[in-house]
Protein backbone atom coordinates (compact mmCIF):
# COMPACT_ATOMS: atom_id res chain seq x y z
CA UNK A 1 0.00 0.00 0.00
CA UNK A 2 1.56 3.20 -0.75
CA UNK A 3 2.57 5.30 2.29
CA UNK A 4 1.12 8.43 2.59
CA UNK A 5 4.59 9.97 3.72
CA UNK A 6 7.53 10.55 1.62
CA UNK A 7 11.14 9.83 2.59
CA UNK A 8 11.34 13.34 3.87
CA UNK A 9 8.20 13.02 5.86
CA UNK A 10 6.17 15.49 4.15
CA UNK A 11 2.26 14.43 2.57
CA UNK A 12 2.30 12.70 -0.89
CA UNK A 13 -1.19 11.54 0.05
CA UNK A 14 -3.91 12.16 2.58
CA UNK A 15 -5.79 9.30 2.65
CA UNK A 16 -6.69 8.71 6.46
CA UNK A 17 -5.74 10.61 9.49
CA UNK A 18 -4.83 6.97 11.54
CA UNK A 19 -1.47 6.86 12.15
CA UNK A 20 -0.14 10.23 10.91
CA UNK A 21 2.40 11.52 13.24
CA UNK A 22 1.21 14.45 15.71
CA UNK A 23 3.57 16.86 13.92
CA UNK A 24 2.10 15.92 10.49
CA UNK A 25 -1.47 16.95 12.23
CA UNK A 26 -0.29 19.98 13.50
CA UNK A 27 1.63 21.30 10.34
CA UNK A 28 -2.05 20.70 8.09
CA UNK A 29 -3.20 23.32 11.06
CA UNK A 30 -0.68 25.47 11.16
CA UNK A 31 -0.71 25.62 7.06
CA UNK A 32 -4.68 26.00 7.16
CA UNK A 33 -4.13 29.10 9.28
CA UNK A 34 -1.91 30.94 6.92
CA UNK A 35 -4.63 30.43 4.02
CA UNK A 36 -7.10 31.66 6.33
CA UNK A 37 -5.89 35.20 5.54
CA UNK A 38 -6.27 34.38 1.61
CA UNK A 39 -9.12 33.61 2.10
CA UNK A 40 -10.73 36.94 3.71
CA UNK A 41 -8.73 39.04 1.24
CA UNK A 42 -10.43 40.20 -1.93
CA UNK A 43 -8.50 39.22 -4.18
CA UNK A 44 -8.47 35.31 -2.73
CA UNK A 45 -5.74 33.67 -4.68
CA UNK A 46 -1.86 32.78 -4.14
CA UNK A 47 0.00 31.53 -6.58
CA UNK A 48 1.26 28.62 -5.29
CA UNK A 49 0.08 25.82 -7.31
CA UNK A 50 0.26 27.56 -10.89
CA UNK A 51 0.19 25.03 -13.53
CA UNK A 52 -0.85 22.14 -11.61
CA UNK A 53 -3.27 19.99 -12.85
CA UNK A 54 -6.42 18.28 -9.95
CA UNK A 55 -8.98 16.24 -10.55
CA UNK A 56 -12.16 15.99 -8.74
CA UNK A 57 -12.61 12.17 -9.19
CA UNK A 58 -16.07 11.58 -7.47
CA UNK A 59 -18.19 8.41 -7.31
CA UNK A 60 -20.94 9.58 -5.26
CA UNK A 61 -22.92 13.03 -5.03
CA UNK A 62 -21.49 15.76 -2.89
CA UNK A 63 -22.22 19.48 -2.70
CA UNK A 64 -20.13 20.64 0.17
CA UNK A 65 -16.93 18.77 -0.05
CA UNK A 66 -16.07 18.71 -3.93
CA UNK A 67 -17.50 22.30 -4.06
CA UNK A 68 -14.64 23.00 -1.33
CA UNK A 69 -11.90 21.53 -2.81
CA UNK A 70 -12.43 23.25 -6.08
CA UNK A 71 -12.54 26.21 -4.17
CA UNK A 72 -9.34 25.55 -2.74
CA UNK A 73 -7.49 24.82 -5.89
CA UNK A 74 -8.57 27.54 -7.60
CA UNK A 75 -7.09 30.01 -4.85
CA UNK A 76 -3.99 28.14 -5.12
CA UNK A 77 -3.91 28.77 -8.82
CA UNK A 78 -4.22 25.38 -10.01
CA UNK A 79 -6.36 23.76 -13.01
CA UNK A 80 -9.46 21.87 -12.25
CA UNK A 81 -11.05 19.36 -13.38
CA UNK A 82 -14.35 17.74 -12.49
CA UNK A 83 -15.09 14.12 -13.99
CA UNK A 84 -19.09 13.47 -13.90
CA UNK A 85 -18.22 10.03 -13.56
CA UNK A 86 -21.78 9.13 -14.20
CA UNK A 87 -21.53 10.12 -17.80
CA UNK A 88 -17.65 8.85 -17.97
CA UNK A 89 -16.67 6.27 -20.05
CA UNK A 90 -16.98 3.68 -17.02
CA UNK A 91 -20.75 3.23 -17.73
CA UNK A 92 -19.54 2.02 -21.10
CA UNK A 93 -17.11 -0.54 -19.72
CA UNK A 94 -14.06 0.89 -19.24
CA UNK A 95 -12.51 0.09 -16.05
CA UNK A 96 -11.65 2.12 -13.20
CA UNK A 97 -7.64 1.70 -14.02
CA UNK A 98 -8.15 2.32 -17.66
CA UNK A 99 -9.81 5.66 -16.95
CA UNK A 100 -6.69 6.38 -14.56
CA UNK A 101 -4.00 6.32 -17.12
CA UNK A 102 -5.77 8.13 -19.59
CA UNK A 103 -6.46 10.72 -16.82
CA UNK A 104 -2.85 10.49 -15.76
CA UNK A 105 -1.58 10.52 -19.54
CA UNK A 106 -3.29 14.64 -19.69
CA UNK A 107 -0.27 15.54 -17.11
CA UNK A 108 -2.55 15.47 -13.92
CA UNK A 109 -0.74 16.27 -10.79
CA UNK A 110 -3.64 15.43 -8.18
CA UNK A 111 -6.37 13.21 -8.00
CA UNK A 112 -9.47 14.26 -5.36
CA UNK A 113 -11.49 10.61 -4.99
CA UNK A 114 -14.71 10.24 -3.61
CA UNK A 115 -15.96 6.66 -4.20
CA UNK A 116 -18.66 4.30 -2.06
CA UNK A 117 -16.31 1.51 -1.35
CA UNK A 118 -14.22 1.74 1.60
CA UNK A 119 -10.40 1.63 0.35
CA UNK A 120 -10.97 2.78 -3.03
CA UNK A 121 -8.55 5.94 -2.83
CA UNK A 122 -5.78 3.63 -1.09
CA UNK A 123 -6.45 1.10 -4.10
CA UNK A 124 -6.00 4.81 -6.34
CA UNK A 125 -3.07 5.67 -4.78
CA UNK A 126 -1.57 2.22 -5.15
CA UNK A 127 -1.91 2.54 -8.80
CA UNK A 128 -0.86 6.15 -9.63
CA UNK A 129 2.13 7.42 -11.37
CA UNK A 130 4.84 8.20 -7.95
CA UNK A 131 4.55 11.94 -9.47
CA UNK A 132 0.92 12.05 -8.86
CA UNK A 133 -0.97 12.73 -5.56
CA UNK A 134 -3.89 11.44 -4.05
CA UNK A 135 -6.88 12.93 -1.75
CA UNK A 136 -9.01 10.91 0.04
CA UNK A 137 -12.00 13.19 0.01
CA UNK A 138 -14.60 10.01 1.18
CA UNK A 139 -14.31 6.63 1.07
CA UNK A 140 -17.15 4.33 2.16
CA UNK A 141 -17.22 3.94 5.49
CA UNK A 142 -13.28 3.83 6.07
CA UNK A 143 -12.19 7.63 6.06
CA UNK A 144 -12.89 11.67 5.25
CA UNK A 145 -9.74 12.61 7.05
CA UNK A 146 -9.93 16.02 4.80
CA UNK A 147 -13.44 16.50 6.93
CA UNK A 148 -12.05 15.81 10.33
CA UNK A 149 -8.91 18.11 9.81
CA UNK A 150 -11.32 21.26 8.81
CA UNK A 151 -13.65 20.16 12.24
CA UNK A 152 -9.78 20.41 14.17
CA UNK A 153 -9.17 23.63 12.46
CA UNK A 154 -12.55 25.04 13.58
CA UNK A 155 -11.98 23.39 17.43
CA UNK A 156 -8.96 24.85 17.70
CA UNK A 157 -10.08 28.33 16.53
CA UNK A 158 -13.03 28.31 19.21
CA UNK A 159 -11.10 26.16 22.08
CA UNK A 160 -7.46 26.84 21.18
CA UNK A 161 -5.26 23.80 22.74
CA UNK A 162 -6.94 20.38 22.91
CA UNK A 163 -5.16 18.62 25.77
CA UNK A 164 -8.32 19.70 28.49
CA UNK A 165 -11.06 19.58 25.82
CA UNK A 166 -13.71 16.93 26.11
CA UNK A 167 -15.24 16.51 22.67
CA UNK A 168 -18.24 14.38 21.99
CA UNK A 169 -19.77 12.92 18.72
CA UNK A 170 -23.13 11.86 18.65
CA UNK A 171 -25.21 9.66 16.07
CA UNK A 172 -24.45 7.39 13.55
CA UNK A 173 -20.93 5.76 14.57
CA UNK A 174 -20.89 2.66 12.53
CA UNK A 175 -21.67 4.56 9.11
CA UNK A 176 -19.64 7.38 9.60
CA UNK A 177 -16.19 7.88 8.16
CA UNK A 178 -16.19 11.03 9.45
CA UNK A 179 -16.56 9.99 13.18
CA UNK A 180 -13.06 7.54 12.16
CA UNK A 181 -11.34 10.09 11.18
CA UNK A 182 -12.09 12.45 13.78
CA UNK A 183 -11.46 10.34 16.33
CA UNK A 184 -8.24 9.59 14.85
CA UNK A 185 -7.21 12.73 14.58
CA UNK A 186 -8.16 14.26 17.88
CA UNK A 187 -6.45 11.49 19.68
CA UNK A 188 -3.32 12.15 17.19
CA UNK A 189 -3.52 16.26 18.45
CA UNK A 190 -3.85 14.74 21.95
CA UNK A 191 -7.22 16.13 22.63
CA UNK A 192 -8.30 15.61 26.38
CA UNK A 193 -11.41 12.97 25.91
CA UNK A 194 -13.57 11.59 22.83
CA UNK A 195 -16.78 10.27 23.69
CA UNK A 196 -19.36 8.48 21.70
CA UNK A 197 -22.80 8.66 22.28
CA UNK A 198 -24.71 6.49 20.11
CA UNK A 199 -27.13 3.18 20.40
CA UNK A 200 -25.98 0.01 20.62
CA UNK A 201 -27.04 -0.90 16.86
CA UNK A 202 -25.13 2.56 15.50
CA UNK A 203 -21.54 1.74 16.92
CA UNK A 204 -19.14 -0.47 15.53
CA UNK A 205 -17.83 -3.94 16.61
CA UNK A 206 -14.00 -2.31 16.97
CA UNK A 207 -15.39 0.40 19.28
CA UNK A 208 -13.40 -0.74 21.83
CA UNK A 209 -9.94 0.29 19.62
CA UNK A 210 -10.76 3.10 18.78
CA UNK A 211 -9.28 5.20 21.77
CA UNK A 212 -12.90 6.77 23.22
CA UNK A 213 -15.05 6.50 26.00
CA UNK A 214 -18.73 5.20 25.23
CA UNK A 215 -21.95 6.11 26.34
CA UNK A 216 -25.35 5.09 25.59
CA UNK A 217 -27.06 7.62 27.58
CA UNK A 218 -27.00 11.16 26.03
CA UNK A 219 -27.30 12.93 28.85
CA UNK A 220 -24.41 11.38 30.41
CA UNK A 221 -22.03 11.75 27.50
CA UNK A 222 -23.08 15.76 27.18
CA UNK A 223 -21.96 16.27 30.79
CA UNK A 224 -19.49 19.08 30.77
CA UNK A 225 -18.41 18.72 27.37
CA UNK A 226 -16.48 21.19 25.43
CA UNK A 227 -17.61 20.46 21.64
CA UNK A 228 -20.61 18.85 20.71
CA UNK A 229 -20.45 17.12 17.21
CA UNK A 230 -23.67 15.97 15.82
CA UNK A 231 -23.37 13.25 12.61
CA UNK A 232 -26.33 12.50 10.34
CA UNK A 233 -27.97 8.98 10.14
CA UNK A 234 -26.91 7.48 7.31
CA UNK A 235 -30.39 5.71 6.27
CA UNK A 236 -28.66 5.27 2.57
CA UNK A 237 -25.87 2.73 4.34
CA UNK A 238 -28.45 1.18 6.88
CA UNK A 239 -29.31 -2.55 6.08
CA UNK A 240 -32.31 -3.86 8.51
CA UNK A 241 -33.92 -2.17 11.21
CA UNK A 242 -31.40 -0.44 13.51
CA UNK A 243 -33.57 2.07 14.41
CA UNK A 244 -37.48 1.92 15.73
CA UNK A 245 -37.70 5.84 13.74
CA UNK A 246 -36.17 8.92 13.15
CA UNK A 247 -38.83 10.40 16.12
CA UNK A 248 -37.92 7.92 18.28
CA UNK A 249 -33.91 8.32 17.69
CA UNK A 250 -34.80 12.51 18.00
CA UNK A 251 -36.49 11.41 21.73
CA UNK A 252 -33.31 9.20 22.68
CA UNK A 253 -30.49 10.99 20.81
CA UNK A 254 -31.30 14.38 19.31
CA UNK A 255 -29.07 17.68 20.58
CA UNK A 256 -31.90 19.59 21.99
CA UNK A 257 -31.67 23.02 23.68
CA UNK A 258 -32.22 21.04 26.93
CA UNK A 259 -29.45 18.87 25.93
CA UNK A 260 -27.04 21.27 24.88
CA UNK A 261 -27.31 23.00 28.46
CA UNK A 262 -25.58 20.16 29.95
CA UNK A 263 -22.44 21.09 28.41
CA UNK A 264 -20.30 23.87 28.95
CA UNK A 265 -21.19 27.03 28.93
CA UNK A 266 -19.27 28.26 26.12
CA UNK A 267 -19.32 24.73 24.38
CA UNK A 268 -19.17 24.65 20.43
CA UNK A 269 -22.00 22.83 18.75
CA UNK A 270 -20.44 21.30 15.03
CA UNK A 271 -22.11 19.28 12.32
CA UNK A 272 -20.65 17.70 8.97
CA UNK A 273 -23.81 18.10 6.72
CA UNK A 274 -25.86 17.64 5.54
CA UNK A 275 -28.05 18.28 8.51
CA UNK A 276 -31.04 16.54 9.22
CA UNK A 277 -33.15 19.28 11.30
CA UNK A 278 -35.30 17.54 13.89
CA UNK A 279 -33.74 14.05 13.51
CA UNK A 280 -29.92 14.54 14.24
CA UNK A 281 -30.26 18.10 15.83
CA UNK A 282 -32.97 20.45 16.74
CA UNK A 283 -33.38 23.86 14.49
CA UNK A 284 -32.74 26.18 17.63
CA UNK A 285 -29.42 24.27 18.25
CA UNK A 286 -27.94 24.24 14.47
CA UNK A 287 -29.03 27.95 14.51
CA UNK A 288 -28.06 29.08 17.77
CA UNK A 289 -24.72 31.31 18.51
CA UNK A 290 -22.92 28.13 19.98
CA UNK A 291 -23.25 26.64 16.52
CA UNK A 292 -20.12 26.60 13.94
CA UNK A 293 -21.74 24.73 11.63
CA UNK A 294 -21.12 27.24 8.62
CA UNK A 295 -17.51 28.21 9.85
CA UNK A 296 -16.92 24.27 8.92
CA UNK A 297 -17.65 25.51 6.06
CA UNK A 298 -15.52 28.21 5.72
CA UNK A 299 -12.96 26.52 7.55
CA UNK A 300 -13.05 23.67 4.73
CA UNK A 301 -11.73 25.79 1.84
CA UNK A 302 -8.26 26.67 4.02
CA UNK A 303 -7.88 22.97 5.49
CA UNK A 304 -7.94 21.54 1.53
CA UNK A 305 -5.85 24.16 0.36
CA UNK A 306 -3.45 22.89 2.94
CA UNK A 307 -3.53 19.37 2.26
CA UNK A 308 -2.90 20.17 -1.06
CA UNK A 309 -0.20 22.19 -0.80
CA UNK A 310 1.16 20.29 1.32
CA UNK A 311 0.82 16.83 -0.87
CA UNK A 312 2.33 18.48 -4.06
CA UNK A 313 5.42 19.65 -1.68
CA UNK A 314 6.74 16.59 -2.40
CA UNK A 315 7.24 17.38 -5.93
CA UNK A 316 9.23 20.37 -5.40
CA UNK A 317 12.73 18.56 -5.29
CA UNK A 318 11.68 16.32 -8.37
CA UNK A 319 11.21 13.39 -5.61
CA UNK A 320 8.31 11.75 -5.61
CA UNK A 321 8.63 7.92 -4.21
CA UNK A 322 6.18 6.92 -1.42
CA UNK A 323 7.65 5.71 1.71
Amino acid sequence: MSGQLDEQGRLRHFLTTEGLPREVLERILGTAESFSGVIEKSVKKVPLLRGRTIINLFFEPSTRTRTTFELAAKRLSADVLNINVATSATTKGESLLDMLQNLQAMQCDMFVVRHADSGAAHFIADHVSPHVSVVNAGDGRHAHPTQAMLDLYTIRRHKGDFESLRVAIVGDILHSRVARSQIHALNGVGAGEVRLIAPRTLLPRDIDRLGAHVYHDIDAGLRDVDVIIALRLQKERMQGALLPSEHEYYRLYGISRERLALAQPDAIVMHPGPINRGVEIESAVADCPQSVILDQVTNGIATRMAVMSMCLEHREDGTGGGA
